[in-house]
């Protein structure tokens, strides 16, 4: 019943946009690039956050917890980019954006990304998380295509499936290239907006 769990029917009202939340989310991913995920504990990210441990398990059970929710938040960012790409009208500006974006996202929390895509298989939170992100850009590739005379459909040469393709080469490549530089990112979206780009015959 609800009343036995008074720190769990709080923590739900409190979470959004909660100052103390943020703080534990911001130094996990701080954690992230000085310790790594296995290396960083639940004690560490407590004290990062300037709060007890007890403090943080009122937000968090666990420290895989603690990074699922900065995963959330950070492929929240992915999912609006998403929207705005399948609403954009012309597709070459759609990929443009698109892509832009999404370099954008990378360059800010690219080892967050990698962290999600290295966990996405043993943490199903995460693999949820992250397969719903990729539905979400598969759906919005799929629109461009579309919009670019690409025939609706799963067969191999239409829509839904060049998306998929084209999703998951986007995903494997930026994964690499965010590791090496921010060059190295920028050049790599430039290949994939390229290979879109010739998907949607807009090379022309």
């Amino acid at each position: 019943m609800p009343g036995n769990h008074p720190a769990r029917s709080r923590r739900g009202t409190e979470r959004k946009g909660d100052v103390r939340e943020r703080a534990i989310l911001d130094t996990c991913e701080a954690l992230l690039a000085q310790k790594g995920y296995d290396a960083m504990t639940v004690g560490d990210i407590a004290q990062g956050a300037g709060i007890t441990r007890g403090a943080l398990y009122f937000y968090f059970g666990s420290k895989q917890e603690v990074v699922t929710a900065l995963v959330a938040r950070t492929v929240e960012h992915l999912w609006e980019r998403s929207r705005v790409t399948a609403q954009a009208d012309e597709p070459r500006q759609a990929i443009a954006a698109a892509m832009r974006r999404t370099v954008e996202l990378w360059n800010e929390h690219g080892l967050v990304m990698r962290t999600a895509i290295d966990l996405s298989l043993t943490v199903p939170e995460i693999g949820e998380l992250w397969s719903r992100t990729a539905d979400l850009f598969i759906a919005a590739i799929s629109a461009v295509l579309e919009r670019a005379g690409i025939r609706a459909g799963g067969e191999p040469e239409q829509a839904s499936a060049m998306a998929r393709a084209l999703c998951w080469m986007i995903e494997r490549t930026f994964y690499h290239a965010s590791q090496e530089s921010r060059e190295d990112l920028h050049n790599a979206s430039s290949t994939c907006e390229h290979i879109w780009l010739v998907s949607a015959g807009l090379t022309a």
